[in-house]
């Protein structure tokens, strides 16, 4: 049968998918790139490291708080 009717590929289909301007999105990328200027991104890593520290601190007391609370009910009882 593939002697008589030989297999041929289709051709690749054309994917077009038009790229529309959106100022927003410009403007953030704009933004971003003026915040990356030469010696920001040690900046940026100090904001970064201090926001981790802080969540790390905030969630460390929240569960000395819930330990404390926890003692004080399993106290008073049993």
């Amino acid at each position: 049968m593939s002697v008589l009717f030989p297999k041929v590929r289709k051709p690749r289909e054309w994917d077009y998918r038009p790229i529309y301007y959106d100022p927003e999105k410009e403007a953030r990328k704009e933004k971003k790139l003026a915040r990356l200027q030469h010696g920001s991104f040690r900046e940026e890593h100090e904001k970064n490291m201090t926001e981790l520290r802080q969540k790390k601190q905030s969630k460390l007391v929240f569960w000395l708080v819930l330990l404390a609370l926890l003692i004080f009910a399993f106290y008073f009882i049993l």
